[in-house]
């Protein structure tokens, strides 16, 4: 373990598989004791043991933060449990992709619950105590960090809404960048392209095999590569401000 993140609190929500759980594993690593977020309460307990037998500290919070009730006690209980927060991740989404007309819209709550609200509520609840955590930090900064997309940037044929909810994240994380970064509050989006994780899983198979067509060939980006650049953003110099990062596989051209 390292101690660039010594005396942190990070927050990472979507944290029982793929970017969010190799985030808070570096991130724990980095010497940060780590809120873990998702609704999958085992393989939340199973990272926080791998994390604890390392020697670092975690706690688990089983959450469905869609409901901003939901978010607001992850926090609390954050501040509660471990008295500051100073690095939050928005990494929960789901991608469920389909051409609009025939959608199930269903689907389209699904992810603007997920990928939008859930992110929005989050961020919200916890930003009164980043702002708090910056003006004593040792490191004198505090860090959001929203996941995107490549489909933040480039919409396409079949992910319309998917597409419409990164756009989102995007545009959201921009405007409260400006709105806290001469708070020390430093804001950022990371938009990956292909990464290896259980995203597609959540697709009807049918819709998954034609929809993911475009990419076969490509080697996909592993979860750990998104979180070797999150935890790059969160343990530079308070003067130092990554705000955007994309990320694509070397392969992927589009």
């Amino acid at each position: 373990m390292s101690e660039r993140l010594k005396d942190t609190v990070a927050l990472v929500t979507g944290a029982s598989s793929g970017i969010g759980e190799a985030t808070a594993r570096q991130l724990a690593e980095a010497g940060a004791a780590v809120v873990l977020v998702a609704r999958r309460k085992e393989r939340l307990e199973k990272l926080a043991a791998e994390i604890t037998s390392s020697g670092g500290k975690s706690l688990v919070l089983t959450a469905d933060v869609s409901r901003q009730s939901e978010a607001i006690r992850v926090v609390d209980e954050t501040i509660k449990a471990l008295g500051r927060l100073d690095t939050l991740v928005n990494n929960a989404g789901v991608m469920l992709l389909g051409n609009i007309q025939a959608a199930d819209t269903e689907e389209w709550d699904r992810m603007i619950d997920i990928n939008l609200k859930g992110l929005l509520y989050v961020s919200h609840a916890a930003l009164p105590h980043m702002l708090k955590a910056a003006e004593n930090s040792p490191r004198n900064v505090t860090d959001i960090i929203n996941i995107s997309s490549v489909a933040g940037r480039r919409a396409r044929m079949g992910a319309g809404v998917y597409n419409a909810t990164k756009f989102a994240v995007v545009a959201f994380t921009e405007s409260l960048r400006q709105e806290v970064t001469g708070r020390h509050v430093r804001v950022s989006v990371v938009e990956p392209g292909v990464v290896a994780t259980e995203l597609t899983d959540h697709m009807k198979p049918e819709i998954r095999e034609q929809t993911m067509k475009p990419f076969a060939g490509i080697t996909p980006l592993e979860s750990e590569d998104i979180a070797d650049i999150i935890t790059f953003i969160v343990t530079r110099p308070w003067r130092s401000a990554i705000n955007e990062v994309l990320v694509r596989p070397t392969e992927q051209a589009f």
